[in-house]
């Protein structure tokens, strides 16, 4: 029934900002098109601190990044000009394709200072026909995207298609992706229409089989398994998944089917051939030393 369980580390993405990161990880590196996940906050910090927290432009390519936020809000500005605020409930969709810079800023000291700020974000491997496509992005609002709701449970399609629904974000390939609310003791089950799901337990805790789950697991199912996922107490999952595309290379920030490409992108940003946002091009994140040697590393 379940075909592994995750538990999430301690990554830094900014001197300051720590996550649990969740995906990759080495016993499995995907489920279904999702080939990263971080979930960060609730974050507190001093209002001293808090510009040492923002996310510099960087650079992506043959992916698309998915944010998602519980609560406070992040300014987006990437190398296509747009800026844009991501608010609780809002879907940021940007495709890197051939290449894509961005920065995520915390523009708001009380936000941090109060623990408001928390979010999951997720990248999304492009079909090997999308990879080199144009990069673009996408703000969605809470309007665009179907809720359902029923005895002790709340659910919001944030991507994709499951339970009869279909979300408006605009996708390159099968997948599912949803925030679901839990009330203790409510029974829940996954999506049978897709061939790899995952449940990640956001906070609270789940019964499954009798075994109990606790917040910052990932719970990856074997296909065409139909499990009953038990609320032990009030209790927030994001559920994903859909179907495989086959294998990935990864190296950083950069997503592709093919080894050359990776190499390709890391020369690209130290040559500056992928631009910086042009309303935040005074700082960035260069290119990490890479002292390991080997190619990137293949993930399936």
């Amino acid at each position: 029934m379940l075909d592994i369980v995750i538990e999430s580390r301690k990554a830094s993405i900014a001197p300051g900002m720590e996550v649990n990161r969740i995906l990759p990880f080495r016993m499995r590196r995907m489920v279904g098109p999702f080939i990263f996940m971080d979930h960060a906050g609730p974050v507190k910090a001093p209002t001293s601190s808090t510009t040492n927290l923002d996310v510099l432009p960087h650079p992506h390519i043959g992916l698309s990044t998915v944010s998602y936020l519980f609560g406070g809000e992040v300014t987006h500005r990437d190398s296509l000009g747009v800026e844009q605020v991501i608010k609780p409930g809002e879907v940021n969709w940007m495709t890197a394709g051939k290449g894509i810079s961005h920065s995520e800023r915390f523009e708001d000291p009380a936000m941090l200072a109060g623990g408001k700020l928390e979010m999951i974000q997720t990248w999304v491997a492009l079909p090997e026909k999308d990879e080199e496509a144009d990069p673009s992005f996408s703000n969605y609002k809470i309007e665009a995207l179907p809720v359902f709701t029923d005895t002790g449970v709340w659910m919001r399609l944030i991507a994709g298609n499951a339970y009869g629904m279909t979300s408006k974000v605009k996708t390159s390939s099968s997948m599912f992706y949803l925030h679901v609310v839990l009330n203790k003791g409510a029974r829940f089950g996954l999506p049978m229409d897709h061939s790899e799901r995952g449940v990640y337990i956001a906070k609270g805790s789940v019964e499954v089989n009798g075994i109990i789950y606790n917040e910052g697991k990932l719970l990856v199912f074997t296909k065409k398994t139909d499990p009953i996922i038990i609320a032990r107490e009030d209790t927030t999952i994001m559920l994903l998944g859909g179907e495989p595309l086959g294998d990935r290379y990864i190296w950083w920030n950069f997503v592709s089917s093919r080894k050359e490409r990776i190499e390709q992108a890391k020369e690209d940003w130290k040559q500056g051939r992928i631009i910086l946002p042009p309303n935040d091009n005074k700082e960035y994140i260069p290119l990490p030393e890479d002292k390991s040697g080997p190619a990137p590393e293949v993930l399936s």
